[in-house]
């Protein structure tokens, strides 16, 4: 740890005996620290201020109308799915929903085909009427069965063979992380079924569903409490030292935390080149990829996703890059040993919780990143009892004294 974080976590242990400011400094205002920052205010009654560089609570969530009255997401689309009723319950408390099931369209050979891979995607891709049980049958035939899965090349190939895999993964995958699959974590592309039905939803989660009023009216809902106060436009250093706090929330980038002391850890970035049409609709589904042209990965359509009824439509095109916001930690080996110092560092920083996809470099869903925060939520919980439990012991026996 260098000597500014000495100092600001010697300052912060010496405030936290004091009732003046905040019991806690939440930096970021996305899932992570919105969903710590209510349980905190509303279940601990603690007093919390919300620090983010950006303009706007919701982190990449955060959605808005653009200029002609079409519900947007700035970031990219953003689809709510979970397995889990924990989680689903919990942000129920702040929105109502919108039932929506993702479709995902792949422009390949000229044709726009379902993705994941389906029967429907072979049998148009290829021109022939297999049921369920014969394409089975001819993804064996194809596979290229690997006796080790170690990349994310090596989970294709030994599912549907070398063409497919050329076909819907390898471009995308390239312009997508700058990378080829074989370079890149298995963990990429096992996150993309393979079906022998024709099951055309992107998600196969239990819950799938959309904010029914919108991402950004669910975080005013969940930080709507008096004791949080939000700081927006503000990079937590400039304050971190001068309003007083007893412990911090921090959900960027872990490295970044700590000066990049051990070096930078690798991101992914995104360009988003947003467009207004004064159409009804674009295309027939929310996402349509595109694996072997253009320069952008995908293209979304947002009414799809939101529901929203409106005479034009707004698109956006998705441009990958290695420089900007980071938002996809690139899953190698040699990264995730890189974390690894820099998590040594973050354990052995008690004054702070370090939660979410940058500060935990981990590639998550949404759903993925309110579990971990409602779990971080318990730990902090836990610790909060148990400082009052020694606060009244050491209490009782001065009292016998």
């Amino acid at each position: 740890m260098d000597a500014n974080n000495h100092e600001f976590v010697r300052a912060a242990a010496a405030r936290a005996s004091g009732h003046d400011g905040f019991d806690y400094l939440v930096v970021g205002a996305g899932f992570a620290g919105s969903v710590l920052a209510e349980r905190l205010a509303n279940v601990l009654g603690k007093r919390v201020l919300i620090v983010d560089k950006r303009s706007h609570i919701g982190g990449n969530a955060y959605d808005r109308y653009d200029d002609a009255g079409v519900l947007i997401h700035p970031y990219g689309p953003h689809i709510f799915h979970t397995n889990s009723e924990d989680i689903f319950d919990h942000l129920s408390q702040f929105t109502a929903w919108r039932p929506y099931e993702h479709r995902v369209l792949a422009s390949v050979d000229g044709q726009q085909v379902p993705m994941p891979i389906n029967l429907d995607t072979i049998n148009k891709l290829y021109g022939l009427s297999l049921n369920s049980f014969e394409v089975e049958k001819f993804f064996e035939s194809v596979a290229e069965k690997k006796d080790e899965i170690k990349t994310s090349e090596d989970v294709v190939v030994n599912k549907v063979g070398r063409e497919l895999y050329n076909k819907f993964f390898r471009g995308y995958t390239r312009k997508q992380w700058g990378l080829d699959p074989s370079e890149l974590d298995a963990s990429v592309t096992a996150r993309v079924p393979t079906r022998t039905n024709r099951d055309d939803r992107y998600f196969a989660d239990k819950f799938q569903a959309m904010p029914l009023h919108g991402y950004t009216r669910m975080f005013e809902r969940m930080l709507a409490h008096p004791n949080i106060k939000i700081m927006l436009n503000t990079d937590y250093r400039e304050v971190q030292n001068i309003v007083p706090w007893r412990h911090m929330i921090y959900t960027g980038p872990v490295d970044a935390f700590f000066d990049h002391k051990y070096g930078k850890l690798p991101y992914r970035s995104l360009r988003f080149e947003h467009t207004t049409l004064q159409q009804a609709q674009f295309q027939k589904v929310g996402t349509v990829n595109f694996p072997n042209e253009c320069a952008y990965t995908r293209v979304s359509e947002f009414k799809h996703i939101t529901g929203q009824s409106h005479a034009a439509t707004s698109i956006v095109h998705e441009y990958p890059c290695a420089e900007g916001d980071p938002y996809y930690p690139v899953p190698r080996p040699e990264n995730a040993e890189l974390y690894k110092k820099y998590q040594a560092d973050a354990e052995n920083t008690p004054e702070v919780t370090f939660v979410g996809r940058l500060a935990t470099y981990r590639y998550y869903n949404m759903d993925q990143v309110v579990g971990q925060a409602l779990t971080a939520f318990k730990k902090l919980q836990e610790a909060e009892a148990a400082q009052v439990s020694g606060t009244s012991a050491a209490g009782l026996a001065v009292a016998a004294d």
